[in-house]
């Protein structure tokens, strides 16, 4: 076995497998920085996965723009698909665990129903033939071994890492950042000051919204190529776990969102190179349920959440 092989595959799969993660983990820093608990990552990622492979199967005549198109129609049905929860959490000020706990329940079902009634009662949508294909960086991607672990990638994967850094930019070097963060912080001086409180937390959350659908879409335009009721399978919840774990950050969201990206990767070079042999398979599955869990469990306790998180805010409150 070629080790400095395998070691390349690991690392372009992790990319590959974290990228899903690391644009829902930024969807719920949007919302949670905002004050808003957004449980609902799951459910949008559902949303997500499941227009993305919907419209880009329906306009694959049209060839390579069709997955682009599925692409921003993910991201649009996620920021509508937040609106409720947003609806809730801020205009009614309900539980706000509640509310993404029931959006992530209707998700699932609402998902899995269209499936049916749009394909003639199969549980999946059929295989799309025009999805995303991985882009070569001229020049880098032909380093051996180097070249495919960082330059060989799908384009979905490129665009997120640039949103890591657009969401920094945004959240710390520019006056909407600094209000939003302001209103998660501490609401009252933010609505003292002039600040629109709730409408910044509604922005927010439709952002989180459309960014968490953009995470779904790109598992079904890059790995699975369709959508079914398993394509999703928990990835939201890792995303809010990455989400905590990288303590609010966009470069610590990314970065957890790699770590927990490992694990799936692990999961399939497993499968790749016959290791199943030596190793159940059921296990293999477990682990990054696993990772995410024991992590939590060691580190949740030691992040500090924004201040305001999950505290509903009535405007001229004192």
């Amino acid at each position: 076995m070629d080790w400095a092989t395998v070691a390349s595959n690991l690392v372009h799969d992790t990319i590959v497998f974290s990228t899903a993660l690391i644009f829902a983990a930024l969807g719920g820093l949007y919302s949670e920085r905002s004050g808003v608990v957004n449980i609902a990552l799951e459910g949008m990622m559902i949303i997500g996965a499941f227009t993305g492979a919907v419209i880009t199967n329906v306009i694959q005549d049209s060839g390579s723009i069709a997955p682009w198109i599925g692409f921003v129609a993910a991201a649009i049905a996620g920021a509508i698909f937040a609106l409720p929860h947003a609806v809730a959490s801020i205009t009614f000020k309900s539980d706000q665990v509640v509310s993404g706990v029931a959006l992530n329940f209707l998700a699932a079902g609402l998902a899995v129903y269209l499936t049916k009634i749009i394909y003639n009662g199969a549980g999946q949508t059929t295989t799309l033939t025009e999805v995303f294909d991985k882009w070569e960086i001229p020049g880098l991607a032909q380093i051996p071994y180097l070249g495919h672990a960082l330059f060989e990638a799908y384009p979905t994967s490129f665009l997120a890492f640039i949103i890591v850094f657009l969401t920094w930019f945004l959240l710390f070097k520019t006056s909407f950042g600094l209000r939003l963060r302001a209103v998660g912080e501490h609401p009252r001086a933010a609505d003292t000051v002039g600040i629109n409180v709730k409408r910044m937390r509604y922005i927010a959350v439709m952002i989180s919204g459309a960014l968490a659908a953009m995470g779904g879409a790109t598992i079904t335009l890059t790995t699975t190529s369709n959508f079914s009721h398993n394509t999703i399978s928990g990835q939201g919840f890792i995303a809010l776990a990455a989400l905590i774990f990288g303590k609010w950050h966009p470069a610590g969201a990314m970065g957890a969102a790699l770590f927990f990206g490992i694990a799936q990767a692990i999961k399939a070079l497993v499968q790749v190179y016959g290791l199943t042999q030596y190793v159940p398979t059921e296990f293999i599955f477990m682990l990054p349920y696993v990772l995410t869990i024991l992590v939590m469990a060691g580190f949740v306790g030691r992040s500090s959440a924004p201040a305001a998180l999950g505290k509903p805010y009535e405007t001229g409150s004192r």
